[in-house]
């Protein structure tokens, strides 16, 4: 039994998340590969206030990248990379497909309900959807529902599906149909033959047991040391499968139990985890669906920051703000920061800046200089700072101090 440190588990976790070494001068597609199967998952959601989610890990690890890199990464041949239904939508290395057949398998007792429900009693229509892709591949659903339904029958509203989109989003979730590509973010279906690498596509694939055993391994790796429910949720995993793979990468000696300082649940640690010596200089700026921060019993636990998102919170009961980025100084959550990107403007707009309890003195400068590397990075000339937060007014003069020196001739660039 390991006995860890609030501060050793804390280096442990930031060390297997990538995010204690320094960032890069150049960051090429062989990095960006290397990061994602260092994390086994990136999250993906629509929100693009201030970027899409699955471009913002790779910036906070390795630094100032092209996007269009992660997206040739997933969408073009030879294909490294693949969308399925990993923690939430997500990008996944292509290795991962065979051992995460059995969730597809399952799609008929997992699914979202009206997924499900039009997968097991409407099949006839659903096979016309699949034959449609099969024809017409890759296909935006738009244009499958042209084909399949004459027009596509959609009701207002954001949730308002059509049945072809149901029927398209069923066959995802149980891996007939995967994303060959995205266009201004809509899916491109088409099927797994022609999209995945052979060698993927004609892996055996392994038995529940083995596939639960290798994803708690893999999460167990990319968390450095965790719970159980912190293991079972980077891969969106059930007590009853994840519990015996536990413990039998225990007997195995894969995973080592161990005691965590402040802790009230027993932890493992993975055999092969390292904590590097945390520079109190390396700061990030991590997304809301960040691995680091994106179960947030554990990031309280590890932290000490209750973090919740309130994109879906109404305007006047947010406390934080809409589109909220924590800020890592060393081996600590220091702040956070409601962000937007506005483009025509090429502006990064911080619209609250709140201090977290016991934050070093230090933590403005710090986040001033993440603050102009991200805008640097977004395309985006300025950053400006709101009034709302209680570090907002130090942040907003420290953030405006280069400007004075720059109009005074005395700094440029």
């Amino acid at each position: 039994m390991l006995e860890l440190s609030a501060r050793e588990a804390r280096a442990l976790a930031i060390t297997a998340q990538g995010l204690a070494d320094p960032r890069r001068a150049h960051v090429d597609r062989a990095a960006l590969l290397s990061l994602i199967e260092r994390l086994g998952v990136v999250q993906i959601d629509s929100v693009n206030v201030l970027a899409r989610s699955h471009y913002l890990p790779a910036w906070s690890r390795l630094g100032a990248y092209d996007p269009a890199e992660l997206d040739r990464l997933a969408h073009e041949a030879p294909r490294s990379v693949f969308e399925y239904w990993g923690h939430e939508a997500s990008l996944l290395p292509v290795a991962l497909h065979p051992v995460l057949r059995w969730r597809m398998a399952r799609a008929r007792h997992d699914a979202w309900t009206r997924i499900r429900t039009m997968g097991t009693r409407r099949r006839a229509f659903v096979d016309k959807v699949l034959a449609a892709v099969a024809e017409h591949g890759p296909v935006r659903v738009a244009d499958l529902a042209d084909k399949v339904e004459g027009k596509q029958r959609r009701a207002p509203g954001w949730w308002a599906w059509s049945d072809v989109k149901i029927a398209i989003e069923w066959l995802f979730w149980s891996g007939q149909v995967t994303a060959a590509a995205r266009r201004a973010f809509e899916r491109l279906y088409d099927l797994p033959a022609r999209v995945l690498p052979a060698d993927v596509i004609d892996a055996p694939t392994p038995d529940e047991p083995a596939a639960h055993r290798a994803l708690i391994e893999r999460a167990a790796r990319a968390l450095g040391v965790a719970t159980e429910s912190d293991l079972r949720d980077y891969y969106r995993q059930k007590p009853a499968p994840a519990r015996p793979a536990i413990a039998a990468l225990v007997e195995a000696g894969a995973l080592v139990p161990a005691r965590v300082e402040g802790w009230t649940k027993p932890a493992y640690v993975h055999r092969d985890a390292t904590a590097m010596a945390i520079d109190p200089a390396r700061a990030a700026l991590v997304s809301p669906f960040d691995s680091l921060v994106w179960f947030r019993e554990r990031t309280e636990r590890m932290f000490g920051m209750r973090y919740r998102i309130e994109i879906y919170t109404p305007e006047p009961q947010r406390v934080h703000g809409y589109y909220v980025l924590p800020f890592l100084l060393g081996d600590a959550l220091v702040a956070r920061v409601d962000l937007k990107a506005d483009r025509a403007r090429r502006v990064l707009r911080v619209q609250a800046a709140h201090r977290e309890p016991g934050a070093p003195p230090e933590t403005a400068v710090a986040l001033a200089a993440e603050l102009a590397a991200m805008a640097a990075w977004l395309g985006l000339d300025e950053v400006t700072v709101g009034r709302r937060g209680n570090l907002a007014r130090e942040l907003a003069a420290t953030v405006a101090r280069p400007r004075r020196k720059r109009a005074d001739g005395a700094v440029r660039g």
